[in-house]
């Protein structure tokens, strides 16, 4: 399977090489890139006061072998979106910014339903070993701090990014065993294929993810994660938040479930903390 080429990267790079003719063209394509991908070859030419060996020329120069398939690479290049072509300003500012997490973290709020929570819970306080999976950014951060955040409360835990030991991890489980699977979009064939296995071989799949998607549907239970993207490309995902505030919550849950055992696991890690690092009594526990 061949690699995708953003082909409008390859013009803007390639364009101060191009001849006069060629940049006509290439001009052409990146003010109105969808009606380059929809024009007929003889249109083009026209559009563009060039001729239609001209364009062929073009799409050849780019490494295209003809003019259909520049035109299939335009049309690729469409589908991440409009707003990743077009310059899109930033109308929110530093508020916008604050207001979108404050957002989203609202609507998740309300997502979350209590009764799905409280078997989590059960499911994971029992549980031989807990897997936690992420991969990608955010979702990486937060398997990690899965991690980080049941070990102190005695939970069998641990956390796994790398997409092939995450599949072979996901094959060794056994029916005690819980999964859980974290992503913000719910389309990673990694984490999907991954949270499908462990459940094969009869381990319980938590997904914290977007309902509809196909991780959604390899999971015992779903923790919805709603994500809401908007045009502002340039300012990093307000999902991340919403996963976050997800673990803090079934994390808090747990700790509450079992309190006599995370109270001194808490208390012995504060003791060592504090021997070595000195300060006052209400310092962060690790963090």
């Amino acid at each position: 399977m061949p690699y995708s080429i953003d082909i409008i990267s390859c013009i803007s790079d390639r364009f101060v090489a191009l001849t006069a003719t060629e940049k006509r063209i290439a001009q052409f394509i990146l003010d109105d890139v969808a009606a380059a991908a929809a024009l007929p070859i003889a249109e083009l030419a026209r559009l563009t006061n060039t001729s239609q060996a001209s364009v062929t020329r073009f799409a050849r120069a780019l490494g295209c072998k003809d003019v259909r398939e520049l035109k299939i690479k335009l049309a690729q290049s469409l589908a991440v979106g409009q707003r990743f072509i077009l310059d899109v300003p930033d109308l929110e500012g530093i508020q916008g910014i604050y207001g979108s997490i404050i957002h989203v973290l609202e609507a998740n709020r309300r997502a979350l339903d209590s009764g799905t929570l409280h078997q989590a819970v059960a499911l994971l306080s029992k549980a031989r070993q807990i897997l936690a999976i992420g991969m990608g950014g955010g979702s990486t951060i937060c398997a990690q701090e899965l991690q980080y955040r049941l070990f102190r409360l005695g939970l069998p835990v641990t956390s796994q990014q790398d997409g092939l030991l995450v599949r072979m991890m996901c094959a060794a489980v056994a029916p005690q065993d819980v999964v859980i699977a974290l992503s913000l979009g719910g389309y990673t064939p990694e984490i999907a294929e991954s949270a499908g296995i462990a459940r094969q071989y009869g381990a319980s799949v938590i997904a914290i993810t977007p309902p509809d998607t196909p991780l959604a549907r390899h999971a015992n239970l779903l923790l919805p994660l709603i994500v809401r993207e908007n045009d502002y490309i340039f300012k990093p995902s307000t999902s991340r938040y919403a996963m976050l505030a997800t673990v803090d919550v079934l994390a808090t849950e747990l700790a509450m479930a079992n309190k006599a055992q995370a109270k001194d696991r808490l208390r012995r890690i504060k003791l060592a903390l504090d021997d070595h690092r000195g300060g006052a009594d209400r310092q962060p526990l690790g963090d």
